[in-house]
This record gives C-alpha cells, sequence and structure tokens, in this order.
C-alpha cells in the first residue's frame, strides 16, 4: 500500500516557490520562509496567483509530486504532471467505458450506492451518540429515505434515472445537516446547500473541504494511471476533473462532512473567523484556513479498516484504495466497482 506523504498548503498569496537542490523554498519578496525536502512531499497545492519556478515545475512532474495552482477561494486553476504513471490500454479503456451509458451506468451506480450507504451511517451514528440532544425520529426517518433509494438506484438504467435519485436523496440529507451542528449554532447555520459563491459559514467549510478532497482524490487517479478528467457521472466538461468529483462522492459524508462538523462542534472555527464580501460569499480568514488545513492533515492520519480491502489504512489513503479498485474494475480483475461503504 501506498505509504502517505505529506502535502505542502501554500495559504498565503504573497509567497512565490522555488527549487533549491532537492528541497522547495518559499519566499516572500526574496526572503525564504519555508524549506522542505521533495522526498517528503506526495503533494503541493498553491492558493493564490504568485506561482512558482519552472525548476521547480520539472522537479515536482520528474518524482510524481502534485502541484496543483488554486485561487484563494479554493477554485482549480491549473496542474502539473509529469510522465503518467500506468498504461495507455488502462486510460483507453476508461474512455470507451465513459462513452458507453451502459458502462457508466453500472459504475455511477456502485458510486451512488456508496455515497447514500455513507450519508445514511452519518445520520445513524449522530442519532446513536447525541440521542438526549438531536430529534432522532427526524434523522430515522431521513436515514431510512436514504435506504429506500438505494433501492432505487439498483432498478435505475440510466445516468439520468441515478441523478433523480442522488438529487433526492441531497435534498433528504440535507434537511437534517443544520441538526447535526451542536455549538455556536446561531453563527453556524445551515438552510441548505449553496456555492459559487457559499452564502453562510458551514457551506464555506464545506466548499473548501470538498476542495481539499477533490484534489486529493484526483492525484491519487492519476497515480493509478486514470484521468481524473474523464468521469462516469460527473460528465466531460473542459477544466472539470470530473472522475475525481466521481469517487468523491462517495467520501463527502464521511470524512469531509463528519471534519467540517468536528470543526464547528469542537469549536476549532469561530464565527469571527469569517469575511461577508460585498456579494454576498462568506469566505475564511487566513488564520481560519490554516487552522482548516492543519486539522485536515492530521484527519487523515486517522486509521480505519477499509471496509472491502480489510486492512488498516490511514483515511488519507482511502482515495488511493478506491482509484486502485476502479484500475482494477477497467482491467477485469474485479467484476464490479467495490464502492467504499463506512459504518
Amino acid at each position: 500500500m501506498k505509504k502517505l506523504l505529506n502535502t505542502l498548503y501554500v495559504t498565503q498569496p504573497d509567497i512565490y516557490l522555488s527549487l533549491d537542490g532537492e528541497n522547495v523554498v518559499a519566499k516572500r519578496e526574496e526572503e525564504s520562509v519555508l524549506r522542505i525536502p521533495l522526498h517528503n512531499l506526495e503533494a503541493i497545492v498553491a492558493f493564490g496567483y504568485t506561482g512558482a519556478s519552472p525548476a521547480l515545475m520539472g522537479a515536482c512532474a520528474e518524482r510524481s509530486i502534485a502541484l496543483t495552482f488554486l485561487t484563494m477561494s479554493g477554485r482549480f486553476l491549473a496542474s502539473v504532471t509529469g510522465i503518467e504513471k500506468g498504461n495507455v490500454v488502462l486510460r483507453k479503456t476508461q474512455y470507451r467505458v465513459s462513452d458507453s451509458e451502459e458502462g457508466s451506468v453500472r459504475i455511477a451506480r456502485n458510486i451512488l450506492t456508496g455515497k447514500l450507504h455513507n450519508s445514511r451511517w452519518v445520520l445513524e451514528r449522530a442519532a446513536r451518540d447525541h440521542e438526549l440532544r438531536l430529534d432522532t425520529k427526524r434523522l430515522k426517518d431521513s436515514s431510512y429515505a436514504l435506504a429506500e433509494n438505494i433501492h432505487l438506484l439498483n432498478k435505475a438504467t440510466t445516468l439520468a434515472g441515478l441523478r433523480g435519485i442522488e438529487g433526492e436523496s441531497a435534498v433528504r440529507y440535507y434537511s437534517v445537516f443544520n441538526d447535526l451542528i451542536l455549538q455556536n449554532k446561531d453563527s453556524f447555520i445551515f438552510e441548505g446547500r449553496n456555492r459559487r459563491p457559499p452564502l453562510d459559514r458551514v457551506n464555506g467549510l464545506l466548499s473548501f473541504v470538498y476542495t481539499l478532497l477533490s484534489n486529493d482524490v484526483a492525484a491519487a487517479l492519476s497515480a493509478v494511471g486514470l484521468d481524473p478528467f474523464v468521469g462516469f457521472l460527473h460528465r466531460d466538461r473542459p477544466g472539470r476533473r470530473s472522475l475525481a468529483l466521481d469517487v468523491m462522492e462517495e467520501l463527502r459524508a464521511p470524512l469531509a462532512d463528519r471534519f467540517v462538523l468536528t470543526l464547528i462542534n469542537n469549536r476549532q472555527v469561530n464565527p469571527a473567523g469569517f469575511v461577508k464580501k460585498e456579494n454576498g460569499a462568506i469566505i475564511m480568514k487566513d488564520e481560519t484556513r490554516r487552522t482548516v488545513i492543519s486539522a485536515w492533515q492530521e484527519r487523515k492520519q486517522d486509521q480505519i479498516t477499509h471496509p472491502f480491502l480489510k486492512e488498516k489504512i490511514s483515511w488519507g489513503l482511502v482515495p488511493h484504495a478506491q482509484s486502485l479498485l476502479l484500475a482494477r474494475h477497467l482491467r477485469g480483475d474485479l467484476e464490479e466497482y467495490p464502492p467504499f461503504l463506512w459504518k
């Protein structure tokens, strides 16, 4: 199993990244503020526009270190990749299956089964762990609706049908998401999913963490030889990493959503750490962003037993495990793609 290395997150917009020997150097106005050996890194994610030197980009490409550039709000700008791993046969198979409605439905159905299953168990765990503080009947009703929709997935034969079930399930799941917020309820209020831009603190956190997760999944897919831009549930769109969005669907609830709830309920973030723009967008201050990223890195070190592989791995390796399983399915080694089913 792949060793979990570190990701360097550059959150300050005035930082320029360069190469010095075997080290990545972060500079502010020609002054070095950080130096890290490249062999300690798996990925570099830079927020802002200052950029990186061509020498560093080349070194990252040679060493298969994912180098990703995002805006300060987390919107994807560009990534640097080197010689692709895997083989051309795997990617040609991926493209053929993506072009096939039937082939795409088979994989998308399993992905959504994982998503609905995991969303349901987030609610079930909350009802169990906080029985005296929550309206457990509301949570149980939504959980039951998700369970029923999992059965409906097995009957759907088109991508449109699958998306319809997913959409209805998302409404049921998010309808009780605000119930799971136990601290600072006056300041962290969730009244429904909104983005581009997020209009409240909870959506701001969710969007940012989804971006972090998407980057991790895209890097994992590339590492096993798959094209993160060609998906099965999410269709082709210029600049959109559709397959990364596909695979991360299973991980939104158990990894990203629970992480955001932990940040709020443990008071690791506070209302003063956000600002509201003229257009109504809510964005994090630099200090809050650093807190979230640090906690995210720690969360990825937590150990779980993978439900299919039956191996103990860290959360940070789950995207790599799922990418590997998807590649094995496309190669014909597995009859079905096994979704990540968490409890």
